[in-house]
This record gives structure tokens, sequence and C-alpha cells, in this order.
């Protein structure tokens, strides 16, 4: 292992890109994260899984990782080679990269001192990675397996938070097997559930992000078109009813005495889409508001709502908190997202930078936050 010393700067993996539909804004965050990250105290070693997931060394260069009329970038694009692999060893006593490729000599890349996962989505957000990096015994950024996989499955996450007596709204869950044995008898659960709440419903992969896959459904018409939509994302689906009433964000980030709230974020209707979507949010630049036009009695019921999610389903380093403020004054939980996005348009960042926590500075709690922590239980 790495031993830290006055002259040794921990070393950084920032691992990005991987094998979900949310690649490309892996990417965005990575070089986000990259330009960000403090280069007099850390050593930085970029890391990028491709779609099909390879590890790859990849170059250090922000500026190549950005949407570029409108095209998204990829790790194969930024790959230094198309064979080259890195591995990291599955060894607590060893946390030597390598590097290989096909009819070479293996590469030694040092050690290092803890990761930063910058994946959004399954194969990275859900527990996978970090249950690799516990059984390679490197810290790194953010929840553990654990919390990591109910902040990723929205039918999981409302469960736990409705145990620990948070709001949730009206939703159903439509698993695999269900509508591979019996679709019609699935869609008339979504039917009958329509029936109780009311159309519009929101179909949506149960273990996405990004708004990727979701689809606003008016009628009964556009039921089918949006199922296939979602379960091209995802075999588990989500059906959930529209909650009337302002979208609101809260950021938490842990701090030395625990979890903190930062200022709350609207996000208002959007005029050009059905809803905040993946165009709306990555492509067209949509904004939020930072502060939310609040009152101070509403800002700290969602900034103790979302502690207290962020402590209910057990999370570490950071968590959004995502609300809807419905007409009759209440707060409703509609997810957490574990690894949030970093782009320069991401509501997180934002919302800590209007608290008083600059960008540089919350790269910099989270690395702190993770070399604080052990791997394993804890």
């Amino acid at each position: 292992m790495s031993s830290q010393t006055s002259s040794h700067k921990p070393r950084v993996a920032v691992v990005f890109g991987g094998r979900s539909s949310e690649h490309a804004i892996s990417v965005l965050t990575a070089g986000a994260v990259l330009r960000a990250i403090d280069r007099e105290k850390y050593d930085v070693l970029p890391i990028g899984i491709t779609t099909d997931g390879r590890w790859a060394l990849t170059a250090d260069d922000p500026d190549r990782m950005a949407i570029t009329d409108r095209r998204l970038p990829s790790v194969a694009e930024l790959a230094e080679s198309a064979e080259g692999g890195v591995v990291l060893p599955v060894d607590p006593t060893n946390r030597e990269v390598v590097y290989t490729e096909p009819g070479s000599v293996p590469k030694a890349l040092g050690e290092v001192d803890v990761v930063f996962p910058v994946l959004h989505g399954p194969y990275g957000e859900d527990g996978t990675l970090q249950g690799l990096l516990e059984l390679s015994g490197v810290p790194y950024v953010g929840s553990g397996v654990l919390a990591s996989a109910v902040g990723q499955d929205k039918d999981y996450m409302k469960r736990v938070f409705a145990s620990f007596g948070l709001p949730v709204g009206p939703y159903e869950v439509i698993r695999p097997r269900e509508w591979e044995q019996d679709p019609a008898a699935a869609r008339k659960k979504i039917v009958d559930f329509a029936g109780e709440h009311g159309w519009p419903l929101f179909v949506k992969p149960a273990r996405a992000g990004s708004s990727m896959g979701i689809s606003k459904v008016d009628d009964l018409n556009g039921l089918d078109a949006a199922i296939e939509e979602a379960r091209s994302h995802d075999p588990k689906i989500l059906v959930e009813s529209l909650l009337r009433g302002r979208e609101i964000e809260c950021g938490v980030l842990e701090f030395e005495d625990g979890p903190r709230a930062s200022v709350p974020a609207e996000i208002p209707p959007v005029t050009a889409h059905d809803f905040y979507d993946f165009e709306a949010k990555y492509i067209d630049s949509a904004t939020g508001i930072v502060p939310a036009p609040l009152t101070a009695e509403q800002t700290a019921k969602i900034q103790e709502l979302a502690v207290a999610a962020f402590e209910a389903a057990s999370c570490e380093g950071l968590v959004r908190a995502d609300f809807f403020l419905q007409d009759n004054g209440e707060f409703v939980i509609n997810e957490i997202n574990t690894l949030p996005g970093f782009t320069p348009i991401s509501m997180y960042p934002r919302m800590w930078q209007e608290s008083g926590v600059s960008y540089p500075e919350l790269i910099d709690r989270l690395l702190q936050a993770a070399l604080r922590r052990s791997t394993g239980l804890r």
C-alpha cells in the first residue's frame, strides 16, 4: 500500500464512462472534475471505461470531454489505445495499477490512493464498482455498496424512504417476468393505476438516470411505446403519477461532523420539452434557479428531508435529493442521486457554490472524506 508522507500527494484515479446509457454524461462529468481538481494537492490518473466494459488509459484532456456541435463525447475517442486495458488488482495489499496491451510487456502505472468514480447508472453508480473497490481495498468517493444499489433502484429506494417515514408519491412497478410472461396483465396493472391516480403517467426505467428512457404518457395510446422505451434501458420499469407542483432539488455533502444540506434549487417548467428530460438537461442547457425562491420554513424543511434521505439510505460523501413541492404545500421526495452530475450546468455543484463551497473545494472535500474512510464494514 502507498504510504502517506509529507512529500506524498494522494494519487486519484478518476474513473468515468461505463457501460450504461449515461456513458456520455459521465465523460462530461469527468471533464469538469479533471479541470477543477487541485493538481498541487493531488496526482491524477484518468481511467475511462468503454461502452463494452474495457478499462482504458485516457488522455488527461478535459477540453475533449465536452459536447461539440450537439455531439456527445465517448471514452473510445479519448482512449490512448484501441486495445490496451487498465487492470486494478483485486488485492487489498496491492494498489498497483497495471496497463496491458496485446503483445507487450505489462506496464506499471503506480499505486492509487483513492478512486473518484464519476460513473452514472448501472455498472458504476449502482454498487457494482463500489464492490470491486471494496475487494481491492481502495478508498473511493461516495456511497458504499448498499446505498449505491438502493440509490440506483427507484423501486427499493422508495421502499426504504417509506419505511423511514419520508413522503413518497404513488408508483407502480412492472418487473421483467411480469411483462415477458403476461404483458396484458402488466398493462392492466398500469391502467388500473391510472384509473386510481389519473393520467398522465411517467413510465421510466427503474435503474437509470439523467432522464434516460422516461416518457410522459397522456393516455392508453402511448403506453406500449413508453414501456418499450423504458425497457430498452432496463427490463424493470417504474410507473409514477403526475405530481402537480414545483421541482425542487437539494444537495447533501459529508463534512467532518456529518452530512449538511445546501441551499435548494428549483427546476422551472421547460417550455420546449414536456418535462426536464435529457435534451433539456444536457443539450439545450436548461438552467435551474439557485437558490430556489422558497420561504425560510420551506428551505429548512427540504434541507431536513434531504439529510434524512441521505441517512435513511446509509449514504456517504454526497447526494442530490430531488423533491416535488406540491400545490398543497407538502414536499414529496422523488429520488436521490448518489453520484449526481458535475457538468458545468449541473445543479449539485451550483447549489454548493451558492452555499459557499466552491467547485475545487467541493472536489477536495469529497476526496478528503473518502481518504478518511476505510473500506470494508464501517
